[in-house]
């Protein structure tokens, strides 16, 4: 098995550099790296101590490793949204100093993870322009299974305004029919917010 991974590793090291696996410059190379963990803090200047290896080579190599690393991560923590708290937290330094009207969607998988966050329209200082089919069409793009939206009151009062809650109901209703359910409208101003969901706005059965 381990044999088996050293030529491997060999055969990889030799396709990005376009050697013969069985060249001086890739013997070498595993001479002095190994493995793939040897690899991994290397330097180009170090690469260019070996014969064989200029600046181009030395570019190469280390650009797979960085390449190798980015999508072996661990990827981060799921966000999860359980309440009208949770979006303020994670909202609230992007809005609490913005000048104009930001309207954000958050987009989440079935199990409340978020899985995107796009702002689908920016206003002016006291109006934000938003219409159903910019939000679903993003949310449908990223397979969303729910969306919660948010956006801010540069005047400071987050109370929302008949404006606020007509978008919403729409909003509600779109959802309803395309199988994407908005979860809730959180108004953000200052150090504050409002739930629309909370504040029983959201039926569309209510005038």
């Amino acid at each position: 098995m381990i044999i088996a991974k050293k030529q491997t590793y060999k055969q990889l090291l030799a396709s990005t550099l376009r050697e013969n696996a069985d060249s001086y410059l890739i013997n070498e190379l595993i001479d002095r790296y190994p493995n793939p963990v040897s690899l991994v803090d290397v330097t180009e200047q170090e690469l260019l101590n070996i014969k064989g290896i200029g600046v181009s080579k030395a570019k190469q190599i280390v650009a797979a490793v960085q390449l190798v690393q980015e999508f072996t991560a661990p990827s981060p923590e799921p966000i999860i949204i359980r309440s009208p708290s949770d979006v303020f937290s994670l909202m609230e330094f992007d809005m609490r100093y913005a000048s104009k009207e930001l309207f954000v969607c958050l987009f989440l998988n079935t199990k409340n993870h978020i899985i995107a966050k796009e702002v689908i329209s920016i206003g002016t200082l006291n109006a934000t322009l938003v219409h159903p089919r910019e939000v679903f069409r993003a949310a449908i793009k990223r397979n969303s299974a729910s969306v919660i939206c948010c956006h801010n009151h540069p005047s400071g009062n987050p109370e929302p305004s008949p404006e606020d809650i007509q978008i919403t109901k729409q909003l509600v209703s779109v959802g309803q029919l395309i199988g994407i359910e908005v979860l809730d409208h959180v108004i953000i101003a200052g150090h504050s917010y409002v739930s629309i969901r909370e504040k029983g706005l959201m039926d569309i059965e209510k005038v």
